[in-house]
C-alpha cells in the first residue's frame, strides 16, 4: 500500500535548529521567573558564605532546563509552530 502522507509530513515539520532555539529560550525565560519569584535566593540554612550566591544562579538554570525539557510552559510549542514551515496546500 502507497501512503501520500509521508512527503507531506516532513514537509510541515520545524527544524531542528528552530526546535531547539525554542527549548533554550524558554529554559532562560523559566530561570528569570524563577529567579524573580526568589527561588534562587539563598537560605540561611545553607550555611551562607560568600560563594553561595553565586551558585545559587546555577541551580536555578538547571532546574529551568529540567523544566522545559519536560513541556515547560509552552512557550518553547508556541515559538515551534510559529516558526514550522506551513503544509502545502492540497490540490482541490
Amino acid at each position: 500500500m502507497l501512503h501520500t502522507s509521508g512527503p507531506v509530513m516532513l514537509a510541515s515539520q520545524p527544524k531542528p535548529q528552530i526546535k531547539t532555539a525554542a527549548r533554550q529560550f524558554e529554559a532562560v525565560f523559566l530561570a528569570q521567573m524563577l529567579a524573580a519569584s526568589g527561588a534562587g535566593r539563598p537560605s540561611e540554612s545553607q550555611g551562607g558564605g560568600i560563594g553561595e550566591s553565586h551558585f545559587a544562579s546555577f541551580l536555578l538554570d538547571a532546574q529551568a532546563q529540567r523544566i522545559a525539557e519536560r513541556g515547560g510552559i509552552g512557550l518553547a510549542e508556541t515559538i515551534i509552530r510559529h516558526y514550522a514551515p506551513e503544509p502545502p496546500a492540497k490540490p482541490q
